[in-house]
């Protein structure tokens, strides 16, 4: 070989040591959620919260075991196919050991799959349907974020009560039926009765005939009546109100959150009791009031509902890779690790346990109120005034185990 060709070729090998080591330097996840859509405003909270959590969890430093945690922002458009091949670019071209979200449940589904076929981390903060980590699951993928099952048991801890008739109120696909479905088997053994089930389009406007379904069905129940919804997607569900179910004794209440886009037009609503996963008042500890306190000063308002999911999602991230050292080729190293990550969240101690992919966390009771000081704010003067903390124990949840 000549000189010429042996410089040649040792520069090349420098080259590749330079960007291997450049890499094994890096942990890179993927945050793969639906900027685009209308439920871009949920994907803006979690992008948010999951930058500040990762901030939180390594004390400014962006990074663990002296490597750099780099994340790189991906769009669904909230389209199944997109957030496949999204992923599968992650993990096949871009390196990428852990990847987080989607924001669509319907896009989970699609994506479950190819961490499966990759043999690959994938960790849910906003995407909600319960069969995400049960029947439709795999080992490889957990669940931060809370899930319809946990809305369903921390509503029926509100109202599994005698006397109580509710009809439901949801968007018709698997976030919607497997939400409503959840609280059917929370009831079971309450005294309370589900009279009437009601789905409607995500994009839906006008809810005049899905009104009308859900008063027909309360008006002449002799006891409390409610009208129990859940909603993710453009339509507005309070639309319902305008047909004043009021006059037959009818209440409208949340069984999903407590987002500032349905909070802004729920003024009918107050006085109305329900649970939530996260409203920013509601937890007292020095994790969300950190979250809180930067939130106000970096974008001038409150966390929001899917805020707390993202900052959720880095802290437990973090926590497992402080466990493997950093190490992240390893994916059963990785999953054993996340299987008993425990961590002080914004929510209070929240953890996952062996066999379970969905992390365990306390829910709220709360009661939406009027409020002047928050006129300014996106909620538009009405708040929530938080009544107790539903414990993980107080709901006694079930949690289905994924079958690979």
């Amino acid at each position: 070989m000549t000189l010429r060709k042996i410089s040649l070729a040792l520069a090349a090998f420098a080259g590749i040591s330079s960007f291997a080591l450049a890499q094994s330097n890096e942990i890179k996840i993927a945050h793969i959620i639906g900027r685009t859509g209308p439920m871009e405003p949920f994907a803006t909270q979690a992008s948010r919260g999951f930058k500040m959590g990762l901030e939180y969890a390594t004390g400014g430093t962006m990074q663990v075991a002296g490597k750099k945690i780099v994340v790189l922002d991906k769009d669904t458009q909230l389209k199944p196919d997109t957030g496949k091949q999204l992923l599968q670019a992650a993990y096949k071209d871009e390196g990428v050991d852990i990847a987080v979200g989607p924001t669509s449940s319907a896009v989970a589904l699609a994506m479950i799959q190819v961490a499966r076929e990759n043999k690959k981390l994938l960790v849910m903060d906003q995407a909600a349907a319960e069969n995400l980590t049960g029947s439709k699951g795999s080992r490889y993928v957990f669940r931060v974020g809370r899930s319809t099952q946990q809305d369903a048991y921390a509503n029926a801890f509100v109202f599994g009560k005698p006397g109580m008739f509710i009809a439901t109120l949801a968007p018709d696909y698997s976030f919607g039926r497997e939400g409503v479905a959840a609280l059917k088997e929370a009831l079971k053994g309450t005294k309370a009765q589900i009279v009437e089930e009601v789905y409607a389009p995500a994009n839906n406007a006008d809810f005049t005939p899905q009104a009308t379904r859900l008063i027909n069905a309360l008006k002449d129940q002799p006891g409390r009546k409610i009208i129990w919804y859940m909603w993710a997607g453009s339509g507005q569900p309070l639309k319902v109100m305008d047909l004043d179910p009021k006059r037959y004794g009818i209440e409208m209440v949340t069984g999903g959150g407590t987002v500032y886009a349905f909070m802004a037009g729920s003024r009918p609503m107050a006085g109305n009791e329900s649970a939530t996963a996260y409203y920013w008042r509601c937890p007292k500890n020095p994790v969300n009031d950190w979250m809180v306190k930067e939130h106000l000063k970096r974008f001038k308002t409150h966390p929001d509902f899917f805020t707390a999911n993202g900052f959720m999602t880095a802290q437990a991230i973090v926590e497992m890779l402080k466990k493997t050292n950093g190490k992240t080729d390893d994916t059963e190293l990785m999953i054993k690790a996340m299987q008993t990550v425990s961590i002080d969240s914004v929510k209070g101690r929240s953890y996952f346990t062996k066999g379970n992919q969905q992390m365990l966390q306390s829910m709220y009771q709360f009661k939406f109120i009027l409020n002047p000081e928050m006129d300014s704010f996106p909620t538009k003067g009405v708040d929530v005034e938080c009544l107790r903390e539903i414990k993980i124990d107080d709901m006694k949840i079930p949690f289905a185990k994924v079958s690979d």
